[in-house]
């Protein structure tokens, strides 16, 4: 039998869950955050969620809050069996929560209690973690501290992104949350607390944790680039502009020069890095200009041998 549910979601990454539970179940309406202004020209833009929705002939709402007396009560005379929830963007209150009698499962990026907030997937990158996961969640009224339903762990990638790991776990989370519902349905998954003590924390993103110290390691450097594409990126100053660091390597040599030093070797361009590593810059993008490759920008910027990036 078809569970009756309500779906509440933003991003690309919360498509695929809404797809697969359209596909198997009755989704009765689908939340998502209001049309919100994008790009330059500041034209209103709405979340892929909204999206996904309409091409799925399915009701969609999008109130400035969830908790709105008007929309606790819309959701109360839905007769739903449960919620789903998938990076909405907002706390679901404790009257929401009572809701459903099978409760609000959430599909969250990480393997908890690891990387509870905003950002799990680029954190765990940015971290040099070697495997995540998606776990489901029944919602409570903490920041990602619910009971753990299932849960499905991968290796990342050495050079593995994050936009590439998201559409990885986006679409192992849509599977895994069929798998929970059923589960829930007849009655085989017992929820487990998770132990509080082993929680890190994913907080959103902001310009500055982009920013590169270049006494870490190449590695370390490395990893920040590729969990904190596309945004904040990995950036550095240059001749008094932010430079920002588009792809990377490091390489197995060895710096003799102090921190940010730039190396040429035959074409290649280098940073020297803390405890004597060094990355090889593969694509760069100066302050209001193009993303460029490396040759390009030396036959442009007549680089120095040994010239510093960062403001030291």
């Amino acid at each position: 039998m078809d569970l009756k549910l309500a779906f509440l979601g933003t991003p690309d990454f919360a498509v695929p869950t809404l797809e697969a539970i359209a596909a198997k179940h009755h989704v009765a309406a689908v939340f998502t955050q209001p049309d919100r202004p994008k790009g330059r020209g500041g034209q209103l833009a709405a979340p892929p969620v909204k999206e996904a929705a309409q091409r799925l002939n399915l009701a969609v709402h999008q109130p400035n809050r969830i908790r709105q007396p008007e929309v606790v009560d819309f959701l109360g005379s839905l007769s739903l069996d449960a919620m789903v929830v998938v990076g909405y963007g907002q706390i679901i209150p404790q009257s929401i929560i009572n809701i459903p009698p099978l409760g609000i499962i959430n599909v969250h990026a990480s393997l908890l209690p690891k990387y509870r907030g905003a950002a799990p997937i680029q954190w765990a990158i940015a971290n040099g973690e070697s495997s995540t996961g998606v776990t489901t969640m029944q919602i409570d009224a903490g920041l990602d501290t619910g009971a753990m339903l299932l849960n499905w762990e991968t290796p990342i990638g050495p050079v593995e992104t994050a936009p590439q790991l998201s559409a990885r776990l986006a679409a192992a989370g849509a599977d895994l949350l069929l798998k929970t519902l059923n589960g829930l349905r007849d009655g085989s998954i017992h929820p487990e607390p998770q132990d509080s003590s082993e929680a890190t924390l994913a907080p959103i993103l902001m310009k500055d944790d982009g920013r590169i110290d270049w006494t870490w390691t190449a590695q370390k450097i490395h990893c920040r680039l590729r969990g904190f594409d596309p945004w904040p990126g990995a950036w550095t100053s240059f001749r008094g502009q932010t430079l920002h660091i588009r792809a990377a390597r490091p390489t197995g040599g060895t710096a003799t020069a102090a921190p940010g030093s730039l190396v040429i070797d035959n074409r290649r361009l280098l940073a020297a890095c803390g405890e004597s590593t060094l990355l090889e810059l593969l694509e760069l993008q100066q302050e209001g200009r193009k993303r460029i490759p490396t040759e390009a920008f030396l036959n442009g910027q007549r680089v120095v041998h040994n010239e510093r990036l960062g403001d030291s």
